[in-house]
């Protein structure tokens, strides 16, 4: 059974997906919650294995509860699905780079947020390539972006950049283990090196530092 925890200061609009998570085989809802504050109090009470997180709201925003939540859940942290009404958000951007494991447009069918759910409680990440490498380029092309130290990714192997390079891409461990000729338990292992030296707490991490580190570079949309 996924616990999830739904959290957005629309009471219809919660109220509608606390109703339908509830009503899905395999999913149970474990509490609601109105603002970030409630989120962060209730994730801590009720521990979720998904946190469906509505990313603007008044107070403490989604990206702050995002935040907050992976931080004080340490090894146990839920895994955060955004919600967000712009697929182009420099909020859904921000998430991603707190730990959230993707995002999903609020008008999304109903099937579709239930897949999500699944899909993220899995450990897999939730955006399609070409919408991630859009956000990154539109929050690069912002003035004040503050890259991250060119040497950032100096402590990895060979291996571990390449695995890196490919996760970026959207690969997942299968895939990246069939491009690579390794096993996809020698790819997990890369995965997790990487991730523990470059400090990451999840795969959409890993995703924003190659873009931001110049490894995956945007490519150019239609």
């Amino acid at each position: 059974m996924i616990r999830v925890l739904v959290v957005d200061d629309q009471v219809l609009v919660r109220a509608g997906f606390a109703a339908l998570i509830h009503a899905a085989p395999g999913l149970e809802v474990v509490g609601e919650a109105a603002n970030g504050e409630e989120a962060i109090i209730r994730a801590a009470a009720s521990r979720p294995d998904v946190v469906l997180m509505d990313i603007r709201m008044p107070g403490i925003s989604g990206v702050a509860a995002t935040e907050r939540i992976l931080a004080d859940a340490g090894e146990n942290a839920p895994k955060v699905l955004i919600l967000t009404t712009f697929d182009i958000d420099e909020y859904v951007y921000a998430a991603l780079r707190a730990g959230a494991s993707g995002f999903l447009l609020k008008d999304a069918p109903p099937e579709r947020l239930l897949g999500a759910i699944q899909i993220v409680a899995a450990g897999d990440m939730l955006f399609a390539p070409a919408v991630t490498q859009r956000l990154i380029k539109a929050y690069a092309d912002q003035a004040g972006h503050a890259a991250p130290p060119s040497g950032a990714l100096d402590s990895l192997t060979a291996r571990e950049v390449d695995v890196l390079r490919l996760v970026a891409r959207g690969m997942s461990n299968a895939e990246i283990a069939e491009s690579l000729v390794l096993a996809e338990a020698t790819v997990k292992t890369h995965l997790n090196r990487l991730m523990a030296k470059l400090h990451l707490s999840s795969r959409a991490q890993a995703v924003v530092i190659a873009y931001e580190t110049g490894l995956v570079t945007p490519r150019a949309q239609a």
